[in-house]
């Protein structure tokens, strides 16, 4: 199932990713740093949500609490919750 995920206090606007189960998928960020972004999009195709959050979840970027990789960590877990409720 496809996801959009709007994140909070980072640069990107947008995060788009696809759930298969538990597996993400076809990641994609709108803005940020698009180097960098591209790169863990590519590291993280066909990881669990359990692989993502123990990774990714708490990274912070500068003197802010979360980061692009933190976002996403939340935005997995919020989708795949959200899915196994319905």
């Amino acid at each position: 199932m496809e996801y959009t995920f709007r994140p909070q206090n980072v640069c990107p606007s947008r995060i788009d990713f696809t759930l298969d189960g538990d597996v993400v998928r076809s990641n994609r960020f709108t803005g940020g740093c698009n180097g960098n972004l591209k790169a863990i999009s590519k590291l993280l195709e066909g990881k669990t949500v359990g692989e993502i959050e123990r990774v990714l979840r708490g990274n912070t970027c500068g003197g802010r609490s979360t980061s692009c990789a933190d976002q996403l960590a939340i935005a997995v877990r919020q989708a795949y919750d959200s899915g196994k409720a319905v």
